[in-house]
């Protein structure tokens, strides 16, 4: 029976997967127009998966080379002659399945097997051109794990034969090479460039300017998670309702291909018997928070690659906290170089030309992280850490209006002295970073994009298959608050909810500070004061 896949490729047969053929369509119609293209995108984004199956989805009408420069040692690269016998091995090891004549088999060959070091990259790629010239089928070309190539000069010489050869067909069609040569990696091919070559080099063209822009949705779309986990059910009976759990999942990830993954093999494989006694319990909404609970406290490759490149760029590091805990917004500029490489490992995005975090699971675990690394607010967390059970009620729920009680006195008591503009910047995270010891271990929240703002931030609290909505505000005067009062009932009718919660940051010295309890419509509302 098939199972849910979070390492290397995954294979349709062996893996349930979303059905990739609207994507690898698109693709094809690049490599049927000729294009040289770069596929990049961050780790564990599904390139190796998507290119397995255009291969497939090629081989009818083409002759598919396709390469894995992960096989290829470091070493190789040092020199043009290494490079050449290598990248000869990797091919001819494709014989059979790219139908490779054996007479360009032997003239590879011949180049391996010379006891001197002489072999260019000319050679390599007359006998390349001459199997392209004489073939009934195009050859198309495609290569993963470019990143392997990383400063290496000789791949940039690789990448300008490529390049030259591509301009000599566009002006002859006669003189053929390969119809299309597809690169797949998580550095883009520009970037290469800009780390490899010296500050005395001033090369005007790039050796792959001559790419068509891949410009592809690679997320996975709601309906496909959908129809993934119809597959899924047609074989284990869950009785899930497939429709809502892939909406759920694709609030959480936004379609980020291994997040998505992820928590369906935890659902699967690991909150069973742990979390749920049976499939039929885990496959819940309910169930999906508790998987993406569990990958907020997992270490992984991907989470250690986020705050690895933060520590590298702290200035973005700084902007990030910004967005996130001040509802700050950061322009987004194309050619600054720290974005760059955000955007490029898939943390940010562009947002209607402003930086926006990937998704909400990368968001929640910046607001774990941040949150954790501060030490300004160190006193509150150990308040609420030690006041914890005393904010579960005997039946096992959150008494927010309780929490916000003992929040308000506490920090009072500890940050009476305050400017406002400092309580301004400060207390939504001062909120949040005596929230998180509370729920840790048991739930979590979120923070909706839309209300993260200067004025507004709703928090989400995800806690045993409950949620709490908090409304975190400045205070502007009794008509905003009745206007948030109005907005906050709303937002509970989306979520299906009766009561709701506010809590305010007031710098009106005449004040009443505490909770009060009111009712807006049919809506039960606990608001705040601080």
């Amino acid at each position: 029976m098939k199972e849910f896949n979070t390492t290397a490729v995954c294979v349709p047969s062996k893996h349930y997967m979303v059905d990739l053929s609207d994507r690898v369509k698109e693709i094809k119609n690049l490599v049927d127009a000729g294009k040289y293209f770069a596929i990049n995108r961050a780790r564990q984004y599904g390139k190796t998966t998507t290119i397995d199956v255009l291969e497939t989805k090629l081989s009818g009408e083409y002759n598919v080379l396709s390469l894995d420069f992960q096989k290829i040692s470091d070493a190789s690269f040092k020199t043009e002659e290494k490079f050449v016998k290598a990248f000869c091995r990797q091919v001819i090891k494709k014989k059979k399945k790219a139908d490779i004549p054996d007479r360009i088999v032997e003239a590879l060959q011949e180049i391996v097997d010379r006891k001197e070091d002489f072999a260019v990259l000319d050679e390599l790629f007359a006998v390349l051109d001459e199997w392209c010239q004489n073939t009934e089928k195009p050859v198309v070309m495609i290569i993963d794990e470019v990143d392997t190539a990383t400063n290496n000069q000789v791949f940039l010489d690789f990448l300008a034969q490529l390049r030259a050869n591509y301009l000599e067909q566009k002006k002859d069609p006669e003189d053929k090479t390969f119809l299309s040569v597809i690169l797949a990696g998580v550095t883009d091919v520009k970037h290469l460039k800009s780390k490899i070559r010296t500050e005395n080099e001033h090369k005007v063209n790039s050796p792959w300017n001559i790419a068509a822009d891949f410009d592809i949705d690679m997320s996975l779309p709601e309906d496909g998670i959908k129809r993934m986990l119809d597959e899924y059910e047609a074989d284990h009976h869950t009785g899930m309702d497939a429709a809502s759990i892939a909406k759920s999942i694709r609030e959480y990830t936004n379609g980020y291909p291994y997040l998505v993954s992820r928590i369906c093999e935890l659902l699967d494989k690991k909150l069973v018997p742990d979390t749920f006694k049976t499939l039929a319990e885990a496959w819940t909404n309910y169930g999906v928070d508790e998987a993406v609970k569990r990958i907020l406290s997992e270490e992984s490759p991907l989470f250690e690659s986020l705050i690895g490149k933060l520590t590298n760029y702290p200035e973005l590091k700084g902007q990030l906290r910004r967005i996130l805990l001040r509802g700050e917004t950061i322009a987004h500029l194309p050619d600054d170089e720290e974005q760059k490489q955000l955007r490029m490992y898939g943390f940010i995005v562009n947002n209607h030309n402003t930086v926006a975090v990937a998704n909400r699971i990368f968001e929640m675990r910046l607001y774990n992280y941040f949150i954790g690394e501060s030490k300004v607010n160190e006193d509150l967390r150990q308040l609420a850490a030690s006041d914890k059970s005393i904010f579960v009620d005997e039946d096992g729920w959150l008494d927010i209006s309780k929490i916000m009680s003992h929040f308000i006195k506490e920090h009072n008591i500890i940050h009476k002295d305050d400017t406002e503009k400092f309580l301004e910047e400060e207390g939504r995270e001062r909120f949040l970073t005596y929230l998180a010891p509370i729920i840790n271990g048991t739930g979590t929240y979120s923070i909706e994009e839309q209300t993260r703002d200067h004025k507004r931030m709703d928090v989400v609290i995800h806690y045993l298959g409950r949620r709490y909505i908090i409304e975190l505000k400045i205070w502007k005067g009794e008509r905003y608050n009745a206007d948030g009062e109005k907005q906050i009932a709303e937002y509970l009718d989306r979520f299906g909810l009766d009561t709701g919660y506010m809590l305010s940051f007031n710098f009106n010295k005449k004040k009443k500070q505490g909770v009060e309890r009111i009712h807006i419509g049919n809506k039960v509302l606990f608001e705040g004061t601080v």
